[in-house]
């Protein structure tokens, strides 16, 4: 079966739009220290250019998800893309670091709209035996963009400079937003449900991701990061609350009590990314001060990982329309935590084919687990509401990057204090990086316990009318024989 002309326009803006959010994102990284001196920016101010960012993206998950169910999903897609690209122009002429870090702000927001409304897009337009070839697609192209984007972003910044990077983004999004308002049709009827938008809830889950993400990053420095925290969980309680009284909410948070497949795969996707996100950063140190590569070596080393993920998405994408998704994506956390459990083994005089090897099999359980997962999640909801579901595993994942550097920085106190890593501190860095291993490699063997537990047969009562929009875990997707 042939994709028809709004299938294919749909997965190659979605496509194009999931490859140059993330390459500018990990481009950026690299062009710091050039941003800086063009703009006079001081350390506080460099820090704030990425903090912003994750802070706008993580805070407009939810809202702008749910708005793609309310007023359409390809609308809430165009206006998400136009306002990213829009933000990409102006951040090449940008004229301060203050203009910079404003205008950084609202690219975040437009990056919430990729993020939720292009899944969500996906979901709703391709099949279900479809479904996991288009995420598969879609998946590699985010691992690609954060693959080349430390490498180009580099070439760039030291050939054109910083501002190019923004300014050569731009096309792909222009591309992406023609298409969009040129060829995109066919979405199911039901894409745009017109319900009323809940502010209240809204406001109160803004706060809580504020106050979570905030206490994270002054969690080291500060006692105020455990009071920020414990207002974050706070502001959680009131959202369930609101949510549960509205007769609209921007998320049913009783999904999480009443359907299994839904919250325990939410759950496992804030557990796998708690376990897995740190792993970069410690290996990056560990290749430099430890093994004495360059940053550029190390890059080097680094990008396996990512290149891998890029390379198999689109594999695990159709074992996902030809198996069990949940079953790929729990297949995936099992090699993960194989992964992980190589990475402990790691010490200062470890071989290079060591590291090699854990990130070939890091890489190839987190291709086998990512658009798998979401596809597990897209089908235990009716498609009307395959918006919000793409927030939640958007807002899972960054509650599950937060705590792995949560807890890095807990065991770097530990360990090191606020001393420098360096020579001096070297077997305090290796006993950090250890103890973070551990913890890293039980939180993913936890995430594969639960998410083996949501491949049982689901509720009698769920209907599976996914075309209609009603419909619950596993909605759409036609039931797996009994001995699968």
């Amino acid at each position: 079966m042939h994709d028809t002309p709004a299938q294919r326009a749909a997965l190659i803006a979605v496509t194009a739009t999931n490859f140059f959010a993330p390459f500018m994102v990990s481009a950026v990284s690299v062009a710091l220290p050039a941003i800086q001196r063009s703009l006079g920016a001081n350390a506080v101010q460099l820090g704030l250019v990425e903090t912003v960012y994750i802070l706008s993206l993580t805070v407009g998950l939810l809202p702008v998800g749910r708005l793609g169910d309310i007023l359409g999903r390809s609308r809430v897609f165009a206006a998400g893309v136009a306002v990213f690209t829009a933000a990409a122009l102006l951040l090449s002429m940008s004229w301060s670091i203050e203009s910079f870090i404003a205008i950084r702000t609202l690219q975040g927001l437009g990056a919430s709209s990729i993020s939720t409304a292009g899944v969500a897009i996906l979901g709703a337009i391709f099949p279900p035996e479809r479904r996991g070839r288009a995420m598969g697609w879609a998946v590699s192209a985010v691992y690609a963009g954060l693959s080349l984007g430390p490498f180009v972003g580099g070439v760039i910044t030291t050939h054109l400079g910083w501002r190019w990077i923004f300014a050569l983004s731009a096309p792909l999004g222009a591309i992406s937003l023609a298409l969009i308002l040129t060829r995109l049709r066919g979405l199911p009827p039901e894409e745009a449900c017109g319900e009323p938008f809940d502010w209240k809830g809204s406001l109160a889950y803004a706060a809580a991701m504020v106050l979570l993400i905030l206490g994270a990053l002054r969690l080291e420095t500060s006692n105020l990061g455990w009071g920020l925290l414990l207002g974050g969980v706070a502001a959680f309680a009131l959202f369930d609350r609101l949510q549960t009284r509205t007769a609209h909410p921007i998320l049913d948070t009783s999904l999480f009590r009443t359907n299994r497949i839904f919250a325990l795969s939410s759950l496992a996707t804030t557990i796998h990314y708690a376990g897995t996100f740190g792993v970069t950063f410690f290996m990056s140190l560990y290749l430099q001060f430890v093994k004495g590569f360059s940053a550029q070596t190390a890059g080097a080393v680094l990008v396996l990982q990512p290149g891998i993920m890029a390379l198999l998405s689109p594999l695990a994408g159709r074992l996902a329309d030809r198996l069990s998704p949940a079953r790929v994506s729990t297949a995936g956390m099992a090699v993960t935590c194989a992964g992980l459990g190589v990475a402990t083994l790691l010490r200062a005089d470890s071989p290079l084919p060591l590291v090699v090897g854990m990130l070939t099999l890091m890489g190839v359980g987190f291709a086998l687990f990512s658009s798998p997962n979401t596809i597990t999640v897209l089908d235990s909801v009716p498609r009307r509401h395959f918006g919000a579901a793409s927030g939640v595993v958007a807002a899972a994942r960054s509650m599950g990057m937060m705590l792995s550097m949560c807890i890095i920085t807990a065991a770097f106190g530990i360990f090191l204090g606020h001393r420098e890593i360096g020579p001096g501190t070297l077997p305090g860095f290796l006993s950090a990086m250890h103890v973070g291993l551990v913890i890293f490699t039980a939180l993913c063997a936890l995430a594969t316990g639960l998410s083996v537990g949501r491949m049982g047969p689901p509720p009698k009562d769920a209907a599976r009318a996914g075309d209609n929009g009603e419909g619950g875990p596993g909605a759409d997707r036609p039931l797996p024989p009994p001995e699968a």
